[in-house]
């Protein structure tokens, strides 16, 4: 296997993994709008919250919509990553980072009809949200910024012997 598909796939199974496991745990330990006042009472807090609509709680209800928004982000993802082995490792682990916080979401919606979140800055009291949201979001935030230094013209970052590998014979 290929490292970029290992580090795709890897990044997406554990991703898929840590955000259930968490899930699964908050379920089993909270009744919905409990909060364990941990680990940071009244800052940071562990809560249980349900959410039937898309990000943030907008549009109650129509969260079951997404389902091929999802999907096809995930085999977006996929797709890109297998054909373009040659990007940028940053590349393959945010590709993998939106696709499994997309599926972690996905299983809920599909499982639950809604989505488990956990994660509450209640200090500024912002929406709670879960595991996958957070890796869409870091996910999100690192396609930005190899976009960003693509435009700049610092695409190529990897290493010289990385790069190397790829050079035609004889040069």
């Amino acid at each position: 296997m290929s490292p970029h598909r290992a580090l795709f796939l890897g990044t997406v199974l554990a991703s898929v993994a840590v955000d259930q496991a968490v899930k699964f745990w908050v379920r089993s330990a909270l009744i919905p709008a409990e909060s364990l006042h941990l680990p940071w009472p009244g800052v940071f807090e562990i809560t249980l919250a349900y959410n039937r609509g898309v990000a943030f709680g907008m549009l109650q209800g129509f969260g079951v919509y997404l389902f091929p928004i999802a999907l096809a982000i995930c085999v977006g993802a996929f797709v890109y990553s297998e054909r373009h082995p040659h990007e940028p490792r940053a590349s393959h682990l945010a590709l993998a980072l939106v696709a499994g916080g997309a599926i972690g979401n996905l299983i809920d919606r599909v499982a639950l009809g809604k989505v488990t979140d956990m994660f509450w800055f209640r200090l500024i009291d912002f929406p709670v949200f879960n595991v996958a949201d957070s890796c869409i979001t870091v996910g999100t935030i690192l396609l930005l910024w190899r976009g960003y230094r693509s435009s700049l013209g610092h695409a190529e970052t990897r290493p010289p012997a990385e790069r190397a590998q790829d050079a035609p014979p004889g040069d």
